[in-house]
């Protein structure tokens, strides 16, 4: 009895002992890895403060040195203003000729607001498939959780043709979707002041090209909270539907989205040098070891239940 009571012991030890040096392994294993990252590349990351792309700059425009742009596209672009407010007093013509106020869209939710206009012959139309593009696959649906604002910055154009392109592309939307979508995206014309006001409030920088009677501009979309503060800005005519939604839910300060979308957020941050969002480096790293610590916890737990398990079925054996 003596004996088997000595070994029983000694197994527990082992457990214990084999249990104590797997923890302090994969502890050693953790902070190495976390390690491994320098922290130059981790400040280079955000420490940036203007894009690569001559169109698209986190810095107020400044004439410089020739950029290699065409002529046409000289003085064109996109200053990040973000935080700025929009000059919610503005008036416009929503799609039925009606006359509408910016802050009327403004309030409850979260806006996407976008500017071209209705008879761009390419850009303009690539924008607006972007967008209805994400609009079709995100679990958000405009005029609910968020309501789409686009705006026609040439003064030309009339409401019937922002009605047409509306229903065009409300059309595009999934049948589910259309009512809301009919109710939540507008389309608006404006006169000269109002256009300029409100371009010059987004960083929207455009000029008309009489060679060719077109508008040179660049593309974009732009997140703003309910109160109507620049959020996010989106290049590009393509929007990832991830980076929209994480945008729309940080614009809403958190009042929509699930708690999937927070825990995204804590591994995303939106880089403004490239309007996007990319991986946190650092709190992926840190969710990677709080994590790791959950299930060393769990390991140790089921070791040590393993062991008692074992020294009494072996006591009950001897007995």
């Amino acid at each position: 009895m003596r004996a088997d009571g000595s070994r029983q012991m000694a197994g527990g030890r082992k457990i214990r002992s084999l249990s104590r040096h797997t923890v302090g392994f994969f502890l050693v294993l953790a902070a190495s890895c976390s390690c491994l990252l320098p922290l130059t590349t981790v400040h280079a990351q955000f420490s940036q403060t203007q894009g690569n792309s001559p169109l698209y700059s986190s810095r107020p425009y400044e004439a410089r040195a020739p950029s290699g742009l065409p002529k046409a596209l000289n003085g064109v672009g996109i200053d990040q203003k973000l935080n700025e407010q929009l000059p919610l007093d503005l008036e416009f013509r929503n799609e039925h000729g009606e006359t509408v106020r910016l802050g009327d869209y403004f309030g409850k939710k979260p806006v996407v607001l976008s500017l071209v206009y209705y008879q761009c012959p390419m850009l303009c139309n690539q924008v607006l498939n972007g967008m209805v593009t994400a609009f079709r696959v995100m679990a958000f649906q405009p005029g609910q959780e968020f309501e789409v604002v686009t705006v026609s910055f040439d003064a030309r154009e009339t409401s019937a043709l922002a009605a047409a392109k509306k229903n065009t592309y409300v059309n595009y939307l999934p049948e589910a979707r259309r009512s809301a979508a009919t109710m939540g995206w507008h389309f608006l014309t404006g006169d000269e002041a109002n256009i300029k006001r409100l371009t010059e409030a987004v960083g929207f920088r455009y000029h008309f090209d009489e060679a060719t009677n077109q508008f040179a501009h660049a593309s974009a979309i732009y997140v703003t909270t309910p109160e109507g503060k620049l959020a996010r800005y989106f290049y590009g005519i393509e929007y990832a539907p991830r980076d929209l939604r994480l945008g729309l839910i940080e614009a809403a300060e958190n009042k929509i989205g699930s708690p999937v979308d927070q825990l995204l957020l804590y591994c995303y941050h939106y880089d403004p040098t490239t309007g996007k969002y990319g991986a946190a480096v650092m709190n992926i790293m840190r969710l990677g070891g709080v994590i790791t610590l959950v299930g060393l916890v769990a390991l140790l737990f089921s070791l040590r239940r393993r062991g008692r398990a074992q020294v009494a079925w072996r006591a009950g054996g001897a007995a």
